[in-house]
């Protein structure tokens, strides 16, 4: 059975990391004494439900999180330091404190180890998030004891709404883009401007082709930009959106 940590003080630990190609070393107090943290930890480093959605939500929300208070957020992970910046380098997460968890000395403390031998993988933490204040468990946020890999409470929005039910959160933009084009550019140029952070998807990238754009979009253009899931067309009708 996997017990909540809070009211608790969060394990001490001291993690070998790298850092500019150097081997250094990072407390458990270093990293939490005097501050507000959130901390979500999950199995692995590049894996599917991590890479697409766990990680990636946090990232967004980072802004928002300071916001509201906190001064940190942290991802965990059983991974070597290679391996988590190599992967924050891959989700262009900057917003993101990558802590390797390589011996799963901390994942121990938290009693959240488990054994996941049988897709071998070894030794792992349970995939959960907390908020911790100057050093000691307020929140957490443990997933269910199911088989796989459940993703259900762990999530950057439902601990955000724990801090602050009411935050106001960023809108969700998405801009399908080609090299070299001027009107992709000039809607990059206007979210910017409106200090709104995008995920831009470029024809010719990561297989994305010309058939992708026309079957998601509608469209045979570029740029086409979404913004929380609405469809806004190119870079006029980006202005006209604006101009409302």
């Amino acid at each position: 059975m996997l017990q909540s940590k809070e009211g608790h003080k969060v394990p001490q630990v001291t993690f070998p990391i790298r850092e500019n190609n150097e081997w250094k070393k990072v407390t458990t107090d270093e990293l939490f004494a005097g501050k507000t943290v959130v901390v979500f930890a999950l199995p692995g480093a590049f894996t599917p439900t991590c890479s697409s959605t766990h990680l990636p939500r946090y990232n967004e929300l980072a802004g928002t999180f300071k916001e509201n208070g906190v001064d940190s957020i942290i991802c965990l992970s059983v991974n070597d330091p290679f391996v988590m910046n190599a992967w924050k380098e891959d989700q262009d997460a900057e917003n993101i404190y990558f802590l390797p968890d390589g011996n799963a000395d901390f994942s121990t403390g938290m009693g959240l180890a488990v054994d996941k031998n049988e897709i071998g993988f070894g030794k792992r933490s349970w995939r959960y998030s907390m908020l911790v204040k100057d050093g000691t468990i307020e929140k957490m946020f443990i997933e269910p004891e199911k088989p796989g890999d459940p993703f259900e409470v762990s999530d950057a929005d439902t601990m955000l709404n724990y801090i602050n039910a009411n935050a106001k959160k960023p809108a969700r933009v998405t801009v399908f883009s080609k090299p070299g084009c001027p009107h992709c550019h000039r809607a990059r140029n206007l979210l910017e401007s409106k200090g709104m952070r995008y995920e831009d998807i470029e024809l010719g990238a990561h297989g994305i082709s010309y058939s992708t754009l026309q079957a998601v979009t509608g469209r045979g253009t570029t740029p086409q930009v979404y913004i929380d899931g609405k469809h806004i067309g190119g870079a006029d009708d980006l202005e006209a959106y604006f101009a409302k």
